[in-house]
């Protein structure tokens, strides 16, 4: 990463500062595009190997989550049973980020659609205890299937 991308994505101990690589990457689709080339197989393949042990398991469990935020994006959809969407309005991300979220959404499925397509959805504009009664809900609804 640091021969494509610079020695300036490094922190002060050397260490790939994710914050100096969104910096770098957003701004340039084409180092974008190599760097999701590069992790996008990688966390795909770590996602099933995890998927496989678990399914090995003497009891496994009836329900694994996985976060992927650019799952529609990506086609990811096809490898799951079900998607649950949890969307915030553009201002409220920007306040919850860590990192500035500038660049980033003229690339991304719009919300409504992520909604449409998927099996649940979710508004997340409460409190956490809101957001914990939505994914209980969501939880039992597997469960029972």
């Amino acid at each position: 990463m640091v021969e494509r991308l610079g020695e300036e994505i490094l922190g002060a101990q050397g260490e790939i500062d994710r914050g100096r690589v969104a910096e770098r990457v957003f701004g340039d689709r084409e180092a974008l595009a190599w760097l999701e080339s590069l992790l996008h197989p990688r966390v795909s393949a770590e996602y099933l190997r995890w998927r496989d042990q678990l399914a090995e398991l003497p009891n496994p469990p009836r329900v694994t989550v996985t976060e992927v935020p650019l799952l529609y994006e990506v086609g990811g959809e096809t490898r799951f049973d079900k998607v649950v969407v949890i969307t915030a309005p553009e201002q409220l991300r920007e306040t919850r980020a860590n990192v500035s979220l500038k660049g980033r959404s003229d690339r991304l499925i719009p919300d409504r659609e992520k909604v449409e397509r998927a099996d649940f959805s979710y508004v997340n504009t409460g409190s956490l205890q809101e957001l914990d009664a939505f994914i209980a809900g969501v939880m039992n609804r597997l469960t029972s299937l």
